[in-house]
């Protein structure tokens, strides 16, 4: 009988294991409490955990963006690991050989979609959806979406989520060289950076 106990509680515990392990699904950073150090501001650490000022400040009923040292905040949970990567995978495919800022604001305009009633309310859903048989994003249509990301669009993707919902309400991106679409370009234009047009 004391095997069976050993033998089943082992089992379970292997299968749990491998539950959490195939879930992709789990929090990039669940909610958690951080203890304002020295030095720490919201924006610095919605950068670090990937949360939007605007979110962090909500959360924790803060009126300024006033830290005090030793002053615990909650920091809510956000994208998912496989969303920051998807993400960050699709701002180096888009963004690679563009300025720092042109990729910030390539994650922004897949965050402003989520955040829009027109587009699908996952990251997922909205650099995967397709319209007329083809997908939103070229890197999804070439497969070159599948390579691994680089540090300086990982970066970006949460320098994005730290701006998140501060910006021009971008929800388009193209390069007018090379577009050939004329209701693309016939959007309003919020910014230029780099070969990109941003647009709503």
């Amino acid at each position: 009988m004391k095997k069976f106990i050993i033998k089943l509680v082992a089992v379970s515990t292997l299968a749990l294991s491998l539950t959490a392990m195939a879930t992709p699904d789990t929090k990039a950073n669940a909610a958690t409490t951080h203890q304002v150090q020295s030095g720490d501001t919201l924006w610095l650490l919605g950068k670090k955990y990937g949360v939007s000022v605007q979110t962090l400040m909500s959360t924790n009923k803060k009126s300024s963006h006033l830290l005090f040292v030793g002053e615990k905040l909650t920091i809510p949970s956000t994208l998912t690991s496989y969303e920051m990567d998807l993400l960050a995978r699709l701002v180096h495919s888009e963004a690679k050989g563009e300025p720092y800022a042109g990729k910030v604001a390539v994650a922004s305009v897949v965050l402003n979609r989520v955040d829009s009633s027109l587009f699908p309310n996952t990251v997922k859903d909205v650099i995967y959806q397709k319209d007329q048989g083809y997908f939103a994003f070229s890197p999804v249509q070439n497969g070159t979406i599948n390579q691994v990301a680089d540090a300086s669009a990982k970066e970006a993707v949460k320098e994005a989520l730290a701006f998140r919902g501060m910006g021009k309400g971008s929800l388009y991106f193209y390069n007018p060289k090379t577009a050939t679409s004329t209701w693309i370009t016939s959007r309003e234009v919020t910014i230029t950076i780099g070969n990109h047009r941003f647009a709503k």
